[in-house]
C-alpha cells in the first residue's frame, strides 16, 4: 500500500524516533522538523499541508537510482542534490521504503560521527 503524505511523515517520525540518540527540533523554521544524532542532520520533516516530503541522506548511487525508479523522489530539496533525496506520497512508496530510508540515512550520520560520539548500536 503506497503511503500518503501525514502516513508518509508519521512513518518517517516514528523511525527516526526509535533509533538511539536521536533529538528533533525546528532550528530553521517553523515548518521544518529536523532530526539529529549526535548534532548531524538525518531527516528533514516538511510541515506544509502542501508539500507533505521528507528529506534523507542517501549515497548517491543509490539516490539516483530511487530518483529514477519513483515519481515521487526527487533529488534533495534543501540539501547537497548528490547526497539527500526527498520523498513524497505516490505510487511505490511504502511505509518499508520510508523506514529504511531513515534507518538508511541515519547509518550514514552516524558513519561520519567521531567514534565517542556514536550512540550505541541499533
Amino acid at each position: 500500500m503506497s503511503a500518503v503524505g501525514d502516513r508518509l511523515q508519521n512513518t518517517a517520525r516514528q523511525a527516526a524516533l526509535a533509533l538511539p540518540g536521536t533529538d528533533h527540533g525546528y532550528p530553521f523554521t517553523q515548518h521544518l522538523d529536523v532530526y539529529k544524532v549526535a548534532g548531524a542532520v538525518f531527516l528533514i520533516v516538511t510541515d506544509d499541508p502542501d508539500e507533505q516530503i521528507i528529506t534523507v541522506k542517501c549515497e548517491p548511487e543509490r539516490a539516483r537510482a530511487l530518483v529514477h525508479g519513483y515519481a515521487s523522489i526527487t533529488s534533495g530539496r534543501y540539501l547537497d542534490k548528490r547526497h539527500w533525496i526527498s520523498l513524497g506520497p505516490g505510487p511505490g512508496i511504502t511505509e518499508r521504503l520510508i523506514t529504511d530510508a531513515v534507518e538508511d540515512s541515519y547509518d550514514l550520520a552516524v558513519e561520519r560521527l567521531p567514534g565517542r560520539d556514536r550512540p550505541r548500536t541499533r
